[in-house]
């Protein structure tokens, strides 16, 4: 029944729904647990992707049948800042062996950033069943499940991408009607407070940074950490309905997220649209576009645009 009315209804009135139905991941059963894939591990069906920050990690142990997308470098174009292109996408899902029918489950380090980013990709171009493995590998780990240190073999497939979802990423133009008045969105900046006000250009350690600090005039601060639990699972579709509803998000507009270049970004992009069904988009450029912009606003309460100064 949700899925049917899912297909059904006018997004519009998603949120009314979701709010009805009252169960976390109703959108398109977008979650599973620990317990579920364990049972699902030898189904043909299912294709378990492993997308992970830190490099090494699934060569060290991984779930058992998992097959390993590497985020720098096959869910990226080489040259070009851009997501894979379609035919590089359809080369690597028919190396792993998916159809389109396959039901996708993704997993990975840090609560699931950069699986959350490969999830976003899957629904880009088109693909049906994409979930998350709630907890993420954080958890698999902590509940002593079982690793495989050897990458499993699977038949290679012929994947065709049937439609590309281009609603679903937002660009540095769409963004700016939106601070300009042009079109009527609400912006959520999902990175830290310090981050958002300007205090700091980025976390500590990492190469990809902006010009300026600050955020996109108008945007709305809720880090992303916000939307999980201590073990990494999410929060209850009523608890991430309150804790949007308290900025003025609450699906009657639509959403463009964004962080410092995308991963963080899609976490929360898939809490809002495959959890909550909010209709939102994905700015991949995120700060990094848009604090190294040429005549762009910015907001920055901290007074530290040029260099920390």
């Amino acid at each position: 029944m949700k899925t049917l009315l899912r297909h059904r209804l006018p997004r519009a009135l998603l949120a009314l729904v979701a709010l009805l139905l009252g169960s976390t991941a109703w959108a398109s059963g977008a979650l599973v647990s620990t317990d579920w894939l364990a049972d699902n591990l030898a189904n043909p069906d299912v294709r378990v992707i492993e997308v992970s920050v830190e490099p090494g990690k699934f060569e060290r142990g991984h779930i058992p049948g998992a097959v390993n997308f590497r985020w720098h470098l096959d869910l990226v174009d080489p040259v070009r800042r851009d997501i894979a292109s379609q035919d590089n996408w359809e080369a690597l899902l028919s190396r792993a062996g998916i159809t389109p029918d396959t039901t996708v489950v993704l997993y990975g380090d840090q609560n699931n950033w950069f699986a959350a980013w490969g999830a976003w990709i899957f629904k880009y171009y088109g693909h049906a069943d994409v979930r998350l493995l709630d907890g993420g590998r954080g958890l698999w780990e902590r509940q002593n499940r079982e690793l495989a240190s050897r990458p499993a073999r699977h038949a290679a497939s012929q994947y065709r991408v049937a439609e590309v979802n281009r609603e679903l990423r937002a660009r540095l133009s769409d963004v700016l009607q939106v601070v300009e008045g042009e079109h009527q969105a609400k912006l959520l900046d999902i990175r830290s407070p310090a981050e958002f006000e300007g205090r700091i250009f980025a976390p500590q350690g990492v190469q990809e940074l902006a010009i300026r600090a600050g955020h996109i005039p108008g945007a709305k601060n809720v880090p992303w950490g916000s939307v999980v639990r201590e073990d990494g699972t999410f929060k209850s579709a009523e608890e991430l309905r309150q804790l949007y509803a308290e900025i003025g998000i609450d699906g009657s507009q639509p959403v463009i997220v964004y962080c410092r270049i995308g991963e963080r970004s899609a976490h929360s992009w898939f809490v809002l649209t495959q959890i909550l069904g909010y209709e939102a988009r994905q700015y991949d450029g995120s700060w990094t576009e848009y604090g190294n912009a040429v005549g762009v606003p910015i907001a920055n309460p901290a007074g530290t645009v040029w260099g920390g100064t």
